[in-house]
């Protein structure tokens, strides 16, 4: 996520340049490689790199792939063997074994509907986005279709126009089945020569940190670098400051029986309860247990959690701990 944000971000910077630039993007992998379908490398028409499409053996190459693409303003697909042994062939000794498959698009900021604008309305909320890319490995040599679509709050956005009707019913129906989590690539018997691309953008994951404690410090950092949306919660106005927690989004002072009710809490949220207030903590996880968070992590010592439990069996009957996560041993 964190990478999509910083081409996003990049792209920025360039349109105000008016420096031409090629998006680069992962879309089908046979066997392993460092990075899946949808990693994403921005180039600018003088070399800088934002994101990257594999561990750095393939981002030279791509580099000079994507100049061309500028320069040519015509898209190509690039497939990198990394299964050869041939020491003169990308990935020897790097870990590579697979065929890596990357679509090269040229970026125009004036379409509306170009491959970063729609990663960017894709991100525009915490709604689940299905961002649709066509391309083809078996007419690999000719011109790409590319990212074109972006299915979100039920609508359709992009170059509609761009894909033949009957092949576009049949994008809608995939891109609208709320049963597909995950994204996937899929070709049609009638249209076998075209692959489909439905990748999945979902939003940032919501970390929930309740505590404003020292030891809560150095998470905020990581969760940061991993790519969490953090949101720290705490009592204490002097503990929760911006000072102390730079890299949260946002800090809410609050006490318990008010703290949960100011939250935004969807699919994509977790929490974590390490206030070393058990106290506050119970008030705090009842109000939780409202909410079907995939994942609740309680810090502390394994009669702490058994005692929090069994306090609020008592107020309110049978908790549910299938996402609960604490030490039980």
């Amino acid at each position: 996520m964190k990478e999509l944000q910083a081409i996003i971000q990049a792209y920025e910077h360039y349109q105000t340049l008016d420096k031409k630039i090629a998006l680069a993007t992962v879309v089908h992998v046979d066997g392993s490689a460092y990075r899946r379908p949808g990693a994403r490398m921005l180039v600018s028409e003088d070399g800088e790199l934002t994101g990257a499409i594999s561990g750095g053996c393939l981002e030279g190459d791509a580099l000079r792939k994507a100049q061309s693409v500028i320069f040519q303003q015509k898209s190509m697909l690039v497939t990198y063997d990394t299964t050869d042994e041939d020491d003169q062939k990308f990935g020897v000794g790097l870990g590579c074994n697979g065929i890596i498959h990357v679509l090269i698009e040229p970026i125009d900021y004036q379409d509306a509907s170009n491959s970063v604008n729609l990663l960017k309305t894709a991100l525009s909320d915490r709604n689940v986005g299905t961002l649709i890319t066509l391309f083809s490995i078996k007419n690999s040599k000719s011109e790409q279709v590319g990212t074109i679509l972006l299915y979100k709050n039920g609508q359709e956005i992009g170059k509609l126009e761009q894909v033949a009707p009957n092949l576009l019913n049949q994008i809608s129906s995939q891109a609208n089945d709320t049963s597909q989590l995950s994204s996937l690539i899929k070709s049609y018997p009638e249209h076998d020569s075209i692959q489909i691309f439905f990748e999945k953008i979902k939003p940032a994951t919501r970390l929930l940190l309740f505590g404003a404690g020292n030891d809560t410090i150095p998470l905020v950092q990581l969760a940061d670098i991993l790519g969490f949306e953090v949101i720290l919660i705490d009592g204490r106005a002097n503990q929760a400051t911006q000072g102390r927690f730079p890299k949260a989004k946002e800090i809410v002072v609050a006490p318990a029986n008010e703290a949960v009710e100011k939250l935004s809490i969807d699919s994509q949220t977790v929490a974590l309860l390490m206030t070393h207030n058990f106290e506050y903590e119970c008030v705090v996880l009842q109000q939780l247990l409202n909410f079907d968070i995939p994942y609740i992590g309680i810090l502390g010592p394994k009669k702490k959690s058994e005692k929090m439990i069994q306090r609020l069996e008592i107020k309110g009957g049978a908790v549910r701990k299938d996402h609960l996560f604490l030490p039980w041993a």
